[in-house]
């Protein structure tokens, strides 16, 4: 008799891309043991770029991202994506660790949804980074992962982000109030979202026709 063998948690481990954008070649791949040191060296630089938009934490910026808190928050982020729920990557330029973009809280069934965030580091700003690794994301969330529907939420200040999510495709769905602790405060963010069905052929295809990216 021929079995047949059914991937348990469609979409994981992930390798995607490349696409070239000015910065260079996107490429993302899953979380690593070794990236302790690259994470931590561009989390502490880039603490003024990301601090505002960011969950508030409980210590200092700097214990909480220390080299040393990486394998706990790395074995945290494997275990999800080993039960299905999250796919947590490492958003590569060149081969160089430039950020990271999660897929989490994704719910099977009926729903078929997740939600998306991303970081990338300050100096890669404004060269079509986030967009392409945005896009590299949803196509996976659409297609291998299996889902229907993939929100992100962003603080109404927060332009840079915003100009992001539309290149993209998403779409505003209303406003969340005090939605989230972030930098100290109880914040407002916007609700965005997009269906598979609102996608024509890939967001990848999307970008490359608009002349964001190309393929390398």
């Amino acid at each position: 008799m021929n079995l047949v063998r059914v991937a348990q948690h469609p979409g994981w481990p992930p390798h995607l891309g490349p696409i070239r954008v000015p910065a260079g070649r996107v490429t993302l791949r899953p979380v690593r043991l070794r990236d302790a040191r690259a994470w931590s060296r561009l989390r502490l630089a880039n603490q003024d770029h990301l601090e505002p938009w960011e969950p508030t934490g409980r210590g200092t910026w700097e214990a909480r991202n220390h080299a040393s808190t990486w394998p706990s928050l790395w074995s945290n982020l494997k275990s999800e994506a080993r039960r299905g729920a999250m796919v947590p990557m490492v958003i590569e330029v060149d081969g160089t660790f430039s950020g990271q973009i999660t897929v989490g809280n994704i719910v099977r069934g009926a729903l078929r949804s997740a939600w998306i965030g991303y970081w990338v580091a300050e100096d890669r700003g404004g060269q079509g980074v986030a967009t392409a690794a945005l896009a590299l994301g949803l196509d996976h969330c659409f297609g291998p992962v299996g889902l229907h529907r993939v929100e992100a939420t962003v603080r109404p200040e927060n332009l840079a982000s915003q100009a992001v999510l539309r290149k993209v495709g998403f779409r505003e769905e209303g406003v969340l109030r005090r939605y989230l602790d972030v930098d100290g405060a109880w914040r407002d963010h916007l609700l965005v979202a997009m269906t598979a069905e609102e996608v024509s052929g890939t967001v990848v295809e999307r970008l490359i026709r608009s002349g964001r990216a190309s393929l390398p």
